[in-house]
C-alpha cells in the first residue's frame, strides 16, 4: 500500500474574480498551468482544523494574502502526479480578507485575478481546475 499525500487548494473569491496562479516551470506536476493556490498538508501535532490552517499558511507563503476563517467545502478528488505520487486533493471556497496578491514563492510564476469565463477559456487551465471553479461558483449563488 502506498502513502497518499493530502493537498489543499483555495478557490479564493473577491469582487467577481478568482485568485489564480500560473504554476512555476520548476514544479514537477502540471507546471505552467493555471491553478488555485494551495499545497501539501504539513503535519502539526494536535492542530485543530488542520486542512484549513494549512491552506491559510500556503496562501500566505505563496501569494501573501489572508483569507477569511470561514471556508466552504467545494470538493475532494484523487489524482496521480506526473511522478506517480497518489494525492487526495481537497478544495475550499475562500473569501479574500487582506493583502496584495503577488508572487512570493518559487512554486508560483504569476498571479492573476480572473473571472470565471476567463478561467474557462484560458488555454492553460486544466479540466480539473475548471471543474473546481464551476463547483465553487455554484456555492456563491
Amino acid at each position: 500500500m502506498s502513502k497518499i499525500w493530502v493537498n489543499v487548494e483555495g478557490a479564493i473569491y473577491k469582487d467577481g474574480k478568482w485568485l489564480m496562479i500560473e504554476r512555476s516551470k520548476k514544479e514537477s506536476h502540471a507546471s505552467g498551468t493555471i491553478s488555485m493556490v494551495g499545497g501539501t498538508l504539513e503535519f502539526t501535532k494536535d492542530m485543530q482544523n488542520s486542512l484549513e490552517e494549512n491552506l491559510k499558511r500556503e496562501i500566505m507563503e505563496e501569494v501573501g494574502i489572508e483569507i477569511e476563517d470561514d471556508m466552504g467545502y467545494v470538493e475532494s478528488k484523487t489524482f496521480t502526479t506526473d511522478s506517480d505520487q497518489e494525492v487526495l486533493d481537497v478544495v475550499f471556497l475562500c473569501k479574500y480578507k487582506s493583502g496584495e496578491a503577488k508572487v512570493k514563492s518559487d512554486e508560483v510564476a504569476n498571479v492573476f485575478w480572473l473571472t470565471t469565463e476567463e478561467i474557462m477559456t484560458h488555454p492553460n487551465t486544466p479540466p480539473w481546475i475548471k471543474q473546481s471553479i464551476e463547483l465553487a461558483n455554484k456555492l456563491l449563488q
